[in-house]
């Protein structure tokens, strides 16, 4: 509860008392502080909720036997697996309301194309929890859980601006090709664009769910390994 909805709206009203009437500057590309990381705020409570958490739930209950025990039942997988998706949809939309009527609060203008908001936001919580769930199966005991999922996300975040905008255009460059960014720039788009669907963004965070995906077809596991 605390890491999954205090923490950004704790963050993004701090943001908020910061930024709060500031104008637009070229650091921020001609955004206000308040309109680029409202959007970006959001997009790493996704990520949190959706990689981060999943990954090392899964990870628990796999060493603790909740999956094996699980597996033995006649839930179908698809089922558990589907389940897991739909509650980090859930939370991940409760999570970017909250970031949005802070953002709001302050001033920001909502997004009106919701359709493609919406779209964005369960695409990246489908292609993160894919990611999640792809690294847990990677992952040989909980301990190690919070240490992998960090090393992975950390410097993600970092070089995809989600602390502060990057210029660098090499970095930019290789940042866009991974996971993070993409969704950052989807959600940034709408917000301050006033823009649909951004095709290519999407379609490189479903790249990524995909991959994911497949890490987790071959490679998870309902028993904890042995040590």
């Amino acid at each position: 509860m605390v890491f999954t909805f205090v923490l950004p709206i704790v963050i993004i009203g701090i943001f908020g008392a910061v930024f709060s009437g500031s104008e637009g500057q070229d650091f921020f590309f001609g955004l206000t502080g308040m309109q680029y990381y409202t959007p970006v705020i959001a997009a790493v409570s996704v990520l949190g909720a959706c990689y981060g958490q999943l990954a090392i739930v899964l990870a628990m209950r796999r060493q603790t036997g909740v999956l094996k025990r699980l597996h033995a039942t006649p839930l179908p997988a698809w089922v558990y697996f589907a389940g897991l998706l739909v509650h980090c949809v859930v939370v991940s939309i409760v999570d970017v309301a909250l970031v949005f009527g802070i953002g709001a609060l302050y001033g920001v203008d909502l997004p009106t194309h919701w359709g493609a908001v919406l779209l964005t936001l369960v695409l990246g919580a489908a292609s993160f929890c894919a990611l999640g769930v792809g690294v847990a199966s990677l992952i040989k005991n909980s301990e190690a859980a919070p240490a992998v999922v960090q090393f992975i996300q950390f410097p993600l975040v970092f070089i995809s601006g989600s602390y502060f905008p990057i210029h660098a255009e090499l970095l930019n460059t290789i940042a866009g090709l991974l996971p993070v960014k993409p969704f950052n720039d989807a959600m940034l788009a709408l917000f301050t664009q006033d823009a649909g669907f951004q095709w290519r963004d999407l379609a490189v965070l479903a790249a990524w769910g995909v991959i994911g995906a497949l890490i987790a077809v071959r490679s998870f596991r309902w028993d904890p390994r042995p040590e």
